[in-house]
């Protein structure tokens, strides 16, 4: 495997996005050449390897459920939009903050980043462990560059940050997988008549143990990764000041300016023609799923955002309302084509060999006649 990612083309603010583009290949997808399914390897001892979940865990069945496909950009994105130092992360890190300072970022920019994000992620979660391995150490690095003495001009008793370290490693975890479980419970259709519903408890406390393991992956600290719901909803409370918004936490220390606002004058000021299957994209996950999403996520998430009661209420009700265009994207070839935009093939290869290993580890459960999900 090579060791180092391969060179990215540049992409000029004028340039056409062709579906190519769009779509993208290895150069945008690969990190390693191509990633190891789970299953696809040995451990030392002979047994087949299957990565750090593995088929029949809890995250397995909410990773690779069709609802997963669309909704988990939008969870995750809106769950680390309100951990204040993930967000002064991106304002002093970010390589599209940069193009926006020059005026050189584009709404294309955007769904790239989107799209190297799940390239990165997915292997983590449906890999061997190798696979997991070598990324989760590939983000190491690369976060052990974002780094800030600020992390909130107008809130300086919250001290600086750092991307690589513990804390910031735990909750970068927790607002990856966390926010999947909400979706799950919110938009999944299980069977044939199945509707979306909360997990049992029991298998939500399943949830946070199996979460411990990509926690430690990342080097989060032994001491407060959580082993059930309360503990989780404990670990929040204790970290309530890292949450929120502020009029000044998009503020750039080093020149004054909004870095939201910078992202937005450049993408309007260099959009073009071609840019309209981005923005009906975005405009499906991130507009008419927005809301509902919101709705799905707790509601400290949604104070984090700024929603007041009325508007709070809207997102709850948005969250069931949303559920026919749910079931609608769920289906089998509307499903397969965002899995491939918004994952890629090396996605597509990893959550079809999960699946099978998962869909044969619950066919043995049935058998044997114990518990599944509820």
């Amino acid at each position: 495997m090579s060791s180092s990612a391969p060179a990215r083309a540049r992409i000029t603010p004028d340039q056409k996005i062709t579906r190519e583009l769009l779509m993208g290949g290895d150069r945008r997808w690969r990190r390693f050449g191509a990633p190891i399914p789970a299953g696809s390897s040995t451990k030392d001892d002979g047994t087949p390897d299957y990565g750090i979940f593995g088929p029949g865990s809890v995250v397995w069945e909410l990773v690779l459920h069709p609802s997963t496909i669309f909704f988990h950009h939008a969870a995750q994105q809106l769950s680390q939009d309100v951990y204040k130092p993930i967000k002064a992360g991106i304002r002093d890190g970010e390589p599209i903050v940069r193009k926006a300072v020059k005026g050189e970022f584009t709404i294309f920019d955007a769904f790239e980043r989107l799209q190297r994000g799940a390239a990165m992620h997915l292997p983590m979660w449906l890999g061997d462990t190798e696979t997991a391995e070598r990324m989760a150490a590939h983000l190491h690095k690369i976060h052990s560059h974002v780094a800030g003495e600020v992390i909130d001009s107008g809130a300086p008793e919250l001290g600086g940050y750092l991307a690589s370290s513990p804390r910031e490693s735990l909750w970068a975890g927790i607002t990856e997988l966390h926010p999947m479980l909400r979706v799950y419970e919110s938009f999944a259709f299980r069977g044939t008549f199945g509707t979306p519903k909360r997990l049992p408890d029991p298998v939500r406390d399943q949830f946070a143990r199996e979460m411990g393991a990509y926690l430690r992956l990342h080097g989060a600290p032994e001491e407060e990764i959580p082993s059930s719901m309360k503990e989780l909803s404990e670990l929040y409370a204790s970290y309530d000041a890292y949450f929120g918004h502020t009029p000044t936490l998009s503020i750039r220390p080093e020149d004054g300016q909004d870095y939201e606002l910078l992202l937005r004058e450049s993408s309007k000021k260099n959009i073009n023609s071609s840019h309209i299957k981005i923005l009906a994209v975005f405009g499906l996950i991130s507009g008419l799923l927005g809301k509902p999403v919101l709705g799905a996520l707790p509601s400290k998430t949604r104070r984090g955002h700024g929603l007041d009661q009325k508007a709070d209420r809207r997102a709850l009700r948005a969250r069931v309302l949303i559920r026919p265009v749910a079931w609608i994207l769920q289906r089998g070839p509307i499903e397969r084509y965002f899995m491939r935009l918004l994952w890629g093939e090396d996605g597509v290869m990893l959550i079809t060999s999960a699946r099978r290993l998962h869909k044969k580890a619950l066919d043995e459960r049935r058998r044997r006649g114990e518990p599944l999900f509820g």
